[in-house]
């Protein structure tokens, strides 16, 4: 899987990626996170801070988080792809 998300359980900026992730169809591995920012090694390790979400696109070796620039490179990225797939 190409596309892995670092998420938090309730996290609200979570869960809009995740929704633009359904809406695309595209597939997602889901990685969940402490709630103690402190806590979050993985996170800080893939890419150098600690907030959620953050999103991890070998495919296109992008690595970044805030939730709505991960959601304008979904539209832009994916959601491209299917429409010029759709034409």
């Amino acid at each position: 899987m190409s596309i892995t998300l670092y998420r938090l359980e309730g996290c609200p900026y979570c869960e809009l990626v995740v929704d633009k992730l359904e809406e695309l169809d595209v597939e997602f591995e889901s990685v969940w996170v402490e709630g103690l920012h402190s806590k979050r090694d993985e996170v800080k390790r893939v890419s150098g801070q600690r907030a959620v979400p953050v999103v991890v696109d070998e495919t296109y070796g992008v690595t970044m988080a805030e939730s709505d620039r991960i959601v304008e490179f979904l539209e832009t990225t994916y959601g491209e792809q299917r429409a010029a797939g759709e034409a």
